[in-house]
């Protein structure tokens, strides 16, 4: 199969062709129809997650076709579309047992445990517990584009905030999972404030019902937008910064959720703990969503509450991988980069 191969971090993926990815007994290899290019995938590209061993295929937000299953598998098909959450689940562990496949302690995570989809197939473990079914009404690239930016910013405000109607959202960070999280907010009825610097990306959050938007002085102008604070606010960048910016703009008993990965020295954040405290917020991390919770999401994209393929700003082919993940770097890319195997 033909693959885009990183031999080392930093420098540009290399096309080429690998050996076709052995079928786990318990799951399944799926042929690749498009992926999205995250900024996860940058991450490991950069050499930021320990779990990246070179040589090394990344790509985890994938749509496919059942290619081939393992003799233990029960519930798949040779041609069945599929998706998969970024993080699957062993089935086996507590949290899995209790239906939270996305903190599974064995987790296995397609483009940083093991090689991902930026390839033409992928082998997927314990198919009967991770794969999810694609609708018929929902294109490749739109499902690609469900995972793991869109799936985890419902996740953050549907499972984690259960964001109601009426409420105010600020989102800090308009780049794919912020712009995810500004379109399935408003359809809530939540009134959605979106933080960003780029003129061009709060343009794109007001198209997805951002009622406000912010470009600097994040905190006093949401509080004073709000009356008073957000009752939610989700950091979707990932920084010192926004993370502490995201918990200041809270009015009391507001909810702060933590998507956007920080990394390094920046892993450690001095979040204002009198403030915590004194006005009763919470603090959620979010880590993708179980599979469980897919149902839901997809009724409502059915529905057309939400429309993830409007996310997709452009797609590519593998040619343009090395460039695309490089762009990451300067945030250059507006909504959601799907790539498609050609």
């Amino acid at each position: 199969m033909r693959a885009a191969v990183m031999h080392s971090f930093e420098q540009p993926l290399v096309l080429e062709d690998v050996p076709d990815p052995a079928c786990p007994e318990d799951g399944a290899v799926v042929q690749v129809r498009a992926t999205g290019v995250c900024r996860s995938d940058w991450h490991g590209w950069m050499g930021h997650d320990p779990s990246i061993a070179l040589p090394h295929v990344g790509g985890h937000e994938l749509c496919g076709v059942v290619a081939e299953v393992g003799p233990a598998v029960r519930g798949w098909s040779v041609g069945d579309r599929v998706t998969v959450p970024f993080c699957c689940g062993c089935g086996v562990c507590a949290p899995c047992r209790q239906g939270e496949t996305q903190i599974c302690e064995r987790d296995f995570q397609p483009g940083f445990t093991a090689w991902g989809s930026f390839a033409e197939y992928v082998a997927l473990p314990r198919a009967d517990l991770n794969l999810i079914a694609v609708p018929e009404g929902l294109s490749d690239v739109e499902a690609a584009a469900l995972g793991c930016r869109f799936m985890t910013a419902w996740a953050a405000l549907h499972v984690h905030a259960q964001v109601r109607a009426g409420e105010w959202v600020a989102i800090h960070g308009c780049g794919g999972v912020g712009l995810a999280a500004v379109m399935i907010a408003a359809a809530a009825g939540a009134r959605v404030v979106a933080v960003d610097i780029d003129e061009a990306k709060l343009a794109r959050a007001r198209a997805f019902g951002a009622e406000a938007t912010v470009a600097a002085e994040p905190v006093t102008a949401i509080r004073e937008l709000t009356g008073g604070g957000a009752h939610v606010s989700l950091d979707a960048l990932g920084s010192p910064a926004t993370a502490v910016n995201s918990v200041k703009c809270l009015r009391r008993r507001g909810r702060h959720i933590q998507v956007g990965l920080l990394l390094g020295d920046a892993r450690s954040v001095a979040l204002p703990m009198a403030r915590l405290i004194a006005f009763e917020l919470r603090v959620l991390g979010v880590h993708g969503m179980a599979v469980r919770h897919y149902d839901a999401m997809l009724s409502a994209i059915a529905g057309g509450a939400v429309r993830p393929g409007e996310l997709v700003a452009k797609t590519i082919g593998f040619d343009e991988l090395a460039e695309e993940l490089a762009s990451m770097g300067r945030f250059a890319q507006e909504g959601v980069t799907v790539m498609v195997p050609t």
